[in-house]
């Protein structure tokens, strides 16, 4: 028998590809049981277009203040990051992820977009709503529902797709790229960057973080190795999946300091997103307080 239960992982998934947040996806799962619970079902035909109505709406209402919010942030915004390696039965949430479309470089793309467009593209695009369904979930014409999500694929056309990278290439690449740093060795960490390779860094204004992003090679390799120098001491580095990325979790005792996160393309590293924000590393740590472990990085430590 269907139960809102049912459709959580769903909902959570929808509402954290539309606003970016896993704070605000978990609340907006919240406020749409409570809705739920005060609403007649008795002549209910479709529980989960129901309830997939109620959480989409939510979230445009949201985003509509986002906007405002994320004008006035402070340096580079990024998205909060979730776990994607526990298993279905620890965390609902880690069921999210669907190819590459939980990526951070995804979602940062995803702000591109107006908030009807991100709605119709993730519902159609993501998790296969039809377009006359869609049309009801938002109080569109199912045409007007193609036109938005048409413009959507323009504005996001030319997006990379991630190749799959084994689990062993990732972890050795991530290891290398740690001991030069480690060991000031630049001209052996240029070799694991892309020419093209780019940082960003959020901070949100509550840690010191870059306000623009760093690329280049060389200019990369400098900024990491300075970095890795400043802050290893007394640091514990684990390594985990987020975001359907691998990423190193920095940790001082039981706090967690800052994630990581790798972009990986064609054997070396394109992209490093690191969050440092830790209003934005809360929901995280709850994820891995209930999970109570991080697979360790032996060496790194």
């Amino acid at each position: 028998m269907e139960s809102f239960e049912t459709y959580r992982p769903l909902l959570f998934s929808i509402a954290y590809r539309m606003t970016g947040s896993a704070s605000q996806a978990e609340d907006s799962v919240q406020d749409t049981y409570l809705r739920y619970q005060q609403a007649d079902s008795s002549n209910l035909q479709s529980l989960k277009a129901f309830l997939t109505t109620i959480i989409v709406n939510l979230c445009l209402n949201y985003l509509k203040s986002a906007h405002v919010q994320r004008e006035e942030y402070v340096g580079i915004w990024l998205p909060e990051p979730v776990l994607t390696s526990a298993t279905e039965s620890e965390s609902p949430e880690t069921t999210i992820e669907r190819q590459e479309s939980v990526s951070l470089a995804f979602l940062v793309l995803l702000e591109a977009l107006t908030p009807p467009e991100r709605a119709v593209f993730l519902l159609h695009e993501v998790f296969d709503y039809p377009f006359a369904e869609i049309a009801e979930i938002l109080g569109k014409a199912p045409e007007n529902c193609r036109q938005l999500f048409h413009r959507a694929r323009s504005h996001l056309k030319g997006r990379p797709q991630r190749a799959s990278v084994s689990k062993d290439h990732q972890r050795q690449l991530i290891h290398s790229f740690v001991s030069a740093c480690q060991s000031g060795d630049l001209t052996s960490l240029k070799t694991l960057l892309a020419h093209d390779v780019m940082a960003w860094a959020d901070g949100g204004g509550k840690v010191r973080a870059g306000l623009l992003p760093v690329s280049g090679q060389e200019t990369v390799a400098r900024l990491f190795i300075t970095l890795t120098h400043k802050f290893s001491t007394g640091s514990g580095l684990f390594l985990d999946d987020l975001n359907g990325e691998p990423a190193l979790f920095i940790w001082d005792e039981s706090h967690l300091n800052s994630v990581l996160l790798f972009e990986l393309e064609n054997g070396t590293i394109k992209g490093l997103r690191t969050v440092m924000n830790p209003e934005k590393l809360a929901f995280l740590q709850r994820q891995l307080e209930k999970r109570k472990s991080l697979h360790p990085f032996d060496w790194l430590e």
